[in-house]
């Protein structure tokens, strides 16, 4: 676990770094909303296309490992809500605090901190994670924030989630990826030394923009954002790895990615749904917070676990 703890130690140096600027003021609001925008829409979805290219369909798309993961994250989804729900929150609340009980910093975090600690090999899993959480719970949470508003699930709805995959850009890099795989065609090396080049971006750019988002980040309601916590951080690795490993026939290797996968913090995207929905903030931004500190120690733990 130490040797572990000190090879993910440089990535939340980065984030460290970034949190620090932006507490200081020297990296502004608006400088950290722009170098994530760039990230997104740029360096990441270079990095998304290139590993994608690379891959064939069926590294991509595994029934059994997306099965596994779906029904782990759904299960833990459901026991949030109905904590939520006990505690006398609505439909919308519930669904936010469900999704910051499983939704984690994949793209951001979880493709270059897995790939490095746990190979080349990782990178068709972790998309797979990605490709799930966007699909079905990016989705859901918009279906029942904005169902419990209309009292209905609406025509209108479902063609805003739909619309929202569309303009989802690592949802098209990975589809454009896949493309140029399926082709059989390699990729011209300047548009392979061209995406290489933004891709490599991506990284140091992607947990700059972790932290300096931190900074912004309020600790209140600090025991809701434990429970949130102890929910993505323990909760979650656990039902998937119970799902991983029994019910579902998932490969050692691919189910010890998956698990750790699910291991990772509350993702900064979820702050932005529920900012928009004017549902929660504050409570997510806690559990962001609270989350991305203590993930230092039980991402090392976690990929200790699998790795044996």
């Amino acid at each position: 676990m130490w040797a572990i703890f000190l090879q993910t130690l440089p990535f939340f140096a980065l984030i460290a770094l970034g949190y620090g600027s932006g507490r200081t003021g020297f990296f502004s609001t608006e400088a950290t909303a722009y170098l994530t925008k760039f990230v997104f829409y740029f360096a990441l979805s270079a990095m998304l296309i290139r590993f994608s290219a690379n891959l064939s369909f069926e590294q991509l798309i595994d029934w059994p490992f997306m099965g596994a993961y779906l029904f782990g994250t759904m299960a833990i989804y459901i026991v949030v809500t109905i904590v939520a729900m006990i505690r006398g929150r609505g439909v919308a609340e519930a669904a936010v605090e469900a999704q910051t009980g499983v939704i984690g910093n994949v793209g951001f975090l979880g493709i270059p901190m897995l790939v490095l600690l746990l190979g080349d090999q990782a990178i068709g899993p972790v998309m797979m994670v990605l490709v799930v959480d966007l699909i079905v719970f990016s989705s859901l949470i918009v279906i029942l924030i904005t169902g419990s508003r209309d009292g209905r699930v609406s025509p209108r709805i479902l063609a805003t989630v739909g619309l929202g995959l569309v303009k989802n850009p690592m949802i098209v890099s990975i589809i454009v990826g896949m493309l140029i795989s399926a082709s059989g065609m390699p990729i011209p090396k300047p548009a392979n030394d061209f995406l290489s080049m933004l891709g490599a971006a991506a990284t140091p750019g992607a947990l700059f923009a972790i932290g300096a988002s931190l900074a912004s980040k309020s600790a209140e309601r600090l025991a809701v954002a434990g429970w949130l916590s102890f929910s993505k951080l323990i909760l979650h690795p656990a039902a998937v790895a119970f799902c991983a490993y029994v019910v579902f026939d998932v490969g050692a290797y691919p189910a010890s990615v998956m698990v750790a996968a699910a291991s990772l913090p509350v993702a900064g995207n979820v702050y932005i749904l529920a900012q928009h929905y004017g549902v929660a903030p504050a409570r997510v931004s806690a559990a962001i917070l609270v989350s991305t500190a203590l993930s230092i120690f039980t991402i090392s733990a976690v990929i200790a676990w699998v790795s044996v």
